[in-house]
């Protein structure tokens, strides 16, 4: 039992680090990409913490490979904390709808949810900006003469998320009271007639979109 409250001590420690990395970090640093930068802030976090557990006499009745594993066990809480709270809150419109809502009284027609995603969120929330950004970063597409062009990186991604859409998706997924397997493909209904295609742009090559 001893081990196990110096083991739960040493978490606390690692809990308290990350709150205040991660505090620190959104507040004055520079983030490019709000999940990634989460990540590094467990990591950081995960690494302060393990100097006193791998130097500290309160800690040395455990032994290299129980350090190991409580490293690992904080660094997966932090992708855990990453990916699901600051990763959601920044990304969901779940949670903009009930946002929206709270700030329009408490209720908005339910047939102007359209108008709302349209010309509120993407708006407010610099939709478009961020999610290109977040792409840029990733290195899974690269802007050229106006043309924003998928990677081989980001190719391999688009073909294992339609095949995964196809494949590991519910085919009877509840939407507005409706049983239905739309958004296995979701392009089925999609027009073949656009006009804001770069045709004539080569995907680029692995070599230049690494650089």
């Amino acid at each position: 039992m001893k081990g196990l409250g110096k083991a739960l001590g040493a978490s606390a420690i690692f809990l308290v680090l990350l709150v205040a990395v991660y505090w620190t970090w959104m507040r004055f640093g520079r983030v490019d990409v709000v999940f990634y930068s989460a990540i590094g802030c467990a990591v950081v976090a995960a690494a302060l913490a393990a100097l006193p557990l791998f130097r500290a006499k309160a800690f040395a009745g455990f032994t290299g490979l129980e350090k190991t594993q409580l490293l690992a066990i904080w660094l997966l809480a932090g992708y855990a904390f990453a990916i699901s709270v600051p990763a959601v809150i920044d990304r969901s419109l779940s949670f903009y709808y009930l946002e929206k809502l709270q700030q329009r009284g408490g209720g908005i027609r339910a047939d102007a949810f359209a108008d709302v995603f349209t010309r509120e969120y993407i708006v407010e929330h610099r939709l478009v900006d961020v999610r290109l950004t977040e792409q840029l970063q990733s290195g899974t597409i690269v802007i050229r003469d106006g043309c924003v062009l998928l990677t081989p990186r980001g190719d391999r991604l688009a073909r294992f998320s339609r095949w995964f859409r196809a494949h590991w998706l519910p085919r009877q997924r509840l939407l507005m009271g409706e049983y239905t397997d739309a958004l296995t493909n979701p392009f089925r209904a999609s027009t073949d007639q656009v006009d804001y295609a770069c045709t004539s742009a080569a995907l680029p090559s692995e070599s230049s979109s690494s650089k």
